[in-house]
């Protein structure tokens, strides 16, 4: 028998131009993540750059995966590196939404990007051919085509290297979006922590008026709803509300301080 091939409903909201709200899941526990599916978030990202499993182990990145299959909602894996070889691990075990971390130059993004495809620019692709998780081990329909199809590569500019190659970086072909990592990028830029220096400031509205004009959909980190709605009205489209321990300790230190000693 048979299965249709998924969707993937992050692709869908980038492409039609609208936003995406997601949450940064740092205690990688697929209960967790199901019940942000529950609640609504358009996407949970796992970040493997800085923590959680290996991105090569299968069997946990399956895990998170099923929390929140047949939901609206995506995961959204961000790899330590730019290997190919981790682009096609993370795919075959069925992830749709990957993004590359401290990437120095198109040249190495592009490598990345056709890791991720059958056809890739009209040319042949670096995607491994077999019947892994992604293809419901070879009972989808047209597997090939449809993934292609369904899948979404994102880079996060976070370098000097990539800042000065953000215009050809951003003519790579199937780039699903850019991400702006003032974090990392005050670090590169040789300001480290300091996320309101002019020189940081000017280089994130560098990236950001720099996708826009590409049309490239730009991400970014939201820090208080007040700034995710300027932002969102700035063009981006994929960001960042919270994490869950941050959730979890603005909650909790809430109802410790309420505690009247009663």
């Amino acid at each position: 028998m048979s299965q249709a091939p998924r969707g993937n409903a992050l692709r869908e909201t980038l492409e039609a131009g609208e936003v995406a709200l997601g949450v940064l899941e740092n205690t990688y526990s697929p209960t967790v993540v199901e019940l942000y599916a529950a609640l609504g978030a358009d996407f949970v990202w796992i970040d493997l750059e800085h923590g959680g499993p290996s991105p090569r182990d299968a069997g946990k990145l399956e895990a998170l995966l099923r929390a929140v299959d047949g939901t609206d909602t995506e995961l959204l894996v961000r790899l330590p590196d730019t290997d190919p070889s981790l682009v096609r691990k993370a795919l075959d075990a069925g992830v749709r939404n990957v993004f590359l971390p401290r990437v120095g130059s198109a040249e190495e993004l592009e490598a990345a990007v056709r890791a991720s495809r059958f056809e890739y620019d009209d040319e042949p692709g670096r995607r491994g051919m077999a019947n892994p998780r992604a293809g419901r081990w070879g009972l989808t329909d047209d597997y090939v085509s449809t993934e292609d199809e369904s899948v979404v590569v994102g880079v996060t500019v976070e370098t000097r290297s990539a800042l000065d190659d953000l215009d050809d970086i951003l003519a790579v072909p199937e780039l699903g979006f850019v991400f702006i990592g003032p974090l990392d990028l005050s670090v590169s830029l040789g300001q480290p922590g300091e996320f309101d220096h002019p020189d940081i400031e000017e280089a994130v509205e560098t990236i950001r008026s720099a996708a826009v004009e590409a049309d490239v959909p730009v991400g970014g980190l939201g820090f208080g709803m007040d700034d995710v709605n300027e932002k969102a009205r700035n063009g981006y489209q994929l960001l960042n509300i919270g994490t869950t321990t941050g959730a979890l300790r603005s909650s909790v230190s809430g109802w410790l301080d309420d505690y009247d000693g009663a």
